[in-house]
C-alpha cells in the first residue's frame, strides 16, 4: 500500500555542522518546543568530526545525521540534504539561528502559490531593527552601503543563507545550490535563479528570527579569500548578468 503524501505544511530541515553541535543543541530543542507539528525530519550534516553532543537526546522530530568523509561546501552539503528530503518545504538553516516563538508554521500559512524561498525577517544581537533587505551585490553597491544616502530596497533582491525556506519544487527545479562556490555567493546566485525561473522571494515582515552573528569573513584570512573569489564567481556568472538586467523587484 502506498504511503500517504506528507502534509501540505510538512518541512525538511537541513543544518551543517562544523563543529558547532553545541550551538545545534538549542536550536533543535527550539525548533522542537515551538514548531514540532510542522518539522517533519532533520537532517545534520557533520562536515567535520567532533564529540556528539546530542547522544541520548531525543526530540519530536526524526533526525538524520549525515557524517561527511571529507568537509564539503555550503551548497554541495544542502544539496546532499535535499536528495532526501521528501516534503513539500526545505529549509537551510544556520546553526546559530534561535527561536522565541513559532516562525515556521505562520511562514508556511503566508506563502503565496508563486513564492519559492521565504524566510522571516532577520535580528541580529545588540540591534534593535531587524537586518534591511539586500540590494543586488555589485562593486558598486559594496562600496557606498555604508553610505547615509544609500537606499535600502522596498523588496530583497536575495535573502542570506542563513534562513531560506525554499519550496522543494522550485529548489529541484533551479537544481539547488552550484556547487562551484564554497562558502559565499551562493545564496545570492540561487535567489537569482529562483527568481529568473519565475519564483518569488517573499519575506515575512511580522515574524522575526535570532541570528548570533559570527562574521568570521572579518575575522579569518581564509574566509576574507572565499568572500571575495565568490564574489568574483558572482560576477562572472550569467545568473548574476542576466538578474541584473531584468531588476526583478
Amino acid at each position: 500500500m502506498p504511503m500517504p503524501p506528507p502534509p501540505l505544511q510538512a518541512i525538511t530541515v537541513s543544518i551543517v555542522s562544523h563543529g558547532q553541535l553545541e550551538l545545534v543543541l538549542p536550536l533543535l530543542d527550539q525548533l522542537d518546543r515551538f514548531s514540532r507539528p510542522c518539522v517533519a525530519r532533520v537532517l545534520l550534516t557533520i562536515n567535520i568530526p567532533e564529540t556528539d553532543a546530542l547522544a541520548g537526546r531525543h526530540w519530536g522530530f526524526d533526525i538524520e545525521r549525515i557524517e561527511n568523509t571529507r568537509p564539503r561546501g555550503f551548497g554541495a552539503n544542502h544539496n546532499q540534504a535535499f536528495a532526501r528530503c521528501a516534503t513539500p518545504w526545505f529549509l537551510v538553516l544556520n546553526p546559530d539561528i534561535r527561536f522565541a516563538s513559532d516562525v515556521l508554521s505562520p511562514l508556511v500559512a503566508q506563502a503565496a502559490p508563486d513564492a519559492g524561498l521565504l524566510t522571516p525577517r532577520i535580528l541580529e544581537p545588540g540591534k534593535r531593527e531587524p537586518e534591511q533587505h539586500r540590494a543586488i551585490i555589485t562593486p558598486r553597491e559594496i562600496l557606498t552601503r555604508r553610505r547615509p544616502d544609500y537606499l535600502r530596497p522596498a523588496v530583497p533582491a536575495w535573502i542570506p543563507g542563513l534562513f531560506m525556506l525554499f519550496r522543494s519544487e522550485a529548489y529541484r527545479q533551479v537544481r539547488g545550490f552550484d556547487e562551484r562556490f564554497f562558502m559565499y555567493g551562493e545564496d545570492f546566485d540561487i535567489c537569482a535563479r529562483t527568481r529568473l525561473a519565475g519564483w518569488k522571494l517573499q519575506v515575512a515582515e511580522d515574524l522575526v528570527a535570532l541570528h548570533d552573528a559570527r562574521r568570521a569573513s572579518h575575522a579569518k584570512p581564509k574566509h576574507l579569500y572565499w568572500h571575495v573569489t565568490s564574489l568574483l564567481k558572482v560576477w562572472l556568472s550569467a545568473a548574476f548578468w542576466r538578474y541584473l538586467k531584468r531588476r526583478p523587484l
